[in-house]
């Protein structure tokens, strides 16, 4: 007897086994245009490794085994040893022979730095390595945490005398995550430590105390006693710690092994239980006179840790461009082959009208986020072996940068949860891939600095660096000329920015929002399909919905959604 109830029909087949980086145009032209065209064939190489079956089978394991502490060995000796599922040391083994740890600051080639003037990036570098990120995080988003503060860490120090020490192992490509002493292994990871439990992004309420081995100043060991709330990849084999010494809030590379092969006094207290990226191991730490290295100029912590923190708040415009990347790809996919009322979903107007507005968001995104990182290649003289880039290089990297680290890390959450909503219920179950991509879009906007934080960094910066503010401003002026929707909009973002005190304060959201919308019509005008940039111009400025989808203006529909997503 046949027991049989039903057969399964419109149902959507999985989306595996195709070319991250082949289908997408946008990233593609990007690449082109910012100087890496001549990554194209890696990059492509690895959209393909990155969009195999056995990929998204890994990432799902590695999230679902989440890493395991364990502080004592069977004899009772304090270990502290973080174990992880293979499939982490998987795309860790990837990410490292794709260089994303490294490959932004050698120019694209393997030849290791030997001394800080070398270390200036290569725009293509910068760029190549910012796709490669992006592609990376779509699949695997917790395994990029340790890439970012490895990256980040090697032009903080690379102007200190002993860096020619520990630079072959920063600019391997052989990823080495066993937990020994560092003159034994073929690479390293460098995290950070800054955020504590009284203070979060208020970094001046630290209470971390360093103190003199020896006769301290720079490059000479200090004790560190303290805590650390929130240790970032607390297996790196060094972080760079925020810490009170007698100068006030100074830098510390402080190593997980010493030299004599024993531990460093760093002690994890348990490991955090997030709400997503949970591949990645995030710890609560004591340093009971922990060694470190001071690293700067003594009193200027904050400051070298905000240098690193421009790097840091980059990949979090890369990573949450990522997972609005795949998100979409997901939905797509999806109304491509569901039925709903007899029609597929991608043919029904209002559908459209959603999947459009979506496709819009993720590909202005991608523009920006390459942009900015061809700008972080020019636009930073201080680690740049010749002159620094233009004005407006250096406003991109100075203001635009956070504030496209507030406005996108925002969407991405947004997207995520509309392109769940396009799966219906088949989006909303664990099995699938955007339950997990929901998950970690908040992570973006909290790490390295919260919304709130990142709009009053802009007004600093507008402040501080006005001649950077005023080529910005005179720029999006200049693209704006021939539009009347446009230029009403830049001046009310010139009456905003006039403001003073609490008033510019309360606009700081309206103006980090406007600076980055007005960015990406002029990026979207210059560089996308006129349909394209047409569109995004009147769903951005004529009336947008308070939700994805709410658009009055019409559209082309077919070549928008066509160019966003072809796997053919």
């Amino acid at each position: 007897m046949n027991w049989t109830t039903h057969d399964v029909t419109n149902q959507v087949p999985d989306l595996i086994d195709y070319n991250l980086y082949e289908s997408d145009q946008a990233l593609r032209d990007g690449v082109a245009r910012e100087g890496a065209g001549e990554h194209d064939g890696s990059l492509l190489a690895y959209g393909a490794v990155l969009g195999e079956a056995a990929s998204f089978a890994l990432a799902s394991d590695a999230n679902e085994y989440k890493p395991r502490l364990e502080q004592f060995d069977r004899r009772g000796c304090r270990v502290d040893r973080v174990h992880f599922h293979p499939a982490w040391n998987y795309f860790m083994q990837q990410a490292f022979c794709q260089g994303m740890h490294c490959s932004a600051w050698e120019g694209g080639q393997p030849a290791r730095i030997s001394s800080p003037a070398a270390a200036g990036p290569a725009t293509g570098a910068q760029v190549a390595r910012a796709a490669a990120y992006l592609l990376h995080g779509q699949v695997e988003a917790g395994s990029l945490c340790p890439l970012t503060m490895t990256s980040a860490a090697i032009p903080v120090l690379c102007g200190e005398p002993w860096f020619d020490t520990i630079a072959p192992r920063l600019f391997s490509r052989i990823y080495d995550g066993r937990d020994i002493p560092l003159t034994d292994k073929t690479s390293m990871m460098i995290g950070m430590g800054m955020t504590e439990k009284q203070g979060g992004s208020d970094l001046r309420s630290n209470t971390t105390k360093a103190v003199p081995a020896g006769v301290g100043g720079r490059g000479e060991p200090y004790r560190l006693r303290g805590h650390k709330w929130f240790f970032s990849s607390p297996t790196s084999d060094a972080h760079l710690v925020l810490a009170r010494a007698q100068e006030g809030f100074t830098c510390f590379y402080v190593p997980r092994w010493l030299d004599d092969g024993r531990r460093n006094a760093i002690y994890i207290q348990r490991l955090k239980n997030k709400l997503g990226n949970a591949s990645n191991a995030s710890a609560e730490v004591e340093f009971q006179d922990a060694t470190g290295w001071l690293v700067g100029e003594p009193g200027r912590g904050i400051a070298t840790l905000v240098e690193m923190a421009s790097y840091t708040r980059l990949d979090c415009v890369l990573g949450s461009t990522a997972l609005q990347r795949q998100a979409l790809v997901q939905a797509l996919h999806h109304a491509r082959y569901r039925k709903a009322f007899g029609e597929l979903l991608i043919h029904q107007p209002l559908m459209q009208s959603v999947l459009v507005d979506l496709t819009l968001e993720s590909e202005a995104a991608t523009m920006l986020a390459l942009r900015l990182a061809g700008a972080l290649a020019t636009g930073k003289p201080s680690l740049s072996a010749g002159p620094a880039g233009t004005l407006l290089d250096q406003a991109f990297v100075r203001i635009l940068t956070p504030a496209a680290k507030f406005w996108i890390c925002k969407r991405g959450i947004e997207m995520a949860s509309e392109c769940m909503e396009v799966l219906g219920g088949n989006g909303y179950i664990e099995e699938g891939p955007l339950a997990r991509l929901y998950r970690e879009t908040p992570v973006n906007s909290i790490w390295e600095g919260s919304g709130n934080v990142m709009c009053l960094d802009v007004l600093r910066a507008m402040e501080r660096e006005p001649a950077l503010a005023e080529a910005l401003m005179s720029w999006l002026r200049q693209q704006s000329v021939d539009d009347a929707r446009l230029r009403q909009r830049v001046s009310e973002l010139y009456v905003l920015c006039e403001k003073e005190g609490a008033s510019q304060q309360q606009a700081a959201r309206r103006i980090a929002q406007d600076l980055v919308l007005l960015t990406q019509v002029a990026l979207m005008r210059a560089h996308a399909p006129q349909a394209v940039a047409d569109a995004f111009v009147s769903t951005r400025f004529d009336g947008m919905g308070g939700v994805f989808g709410a658009i009055a203006a019409s559209f082309e529909a077919e070549t928008i959604l066509g160019r966003a997503f072809n796997t053919l």
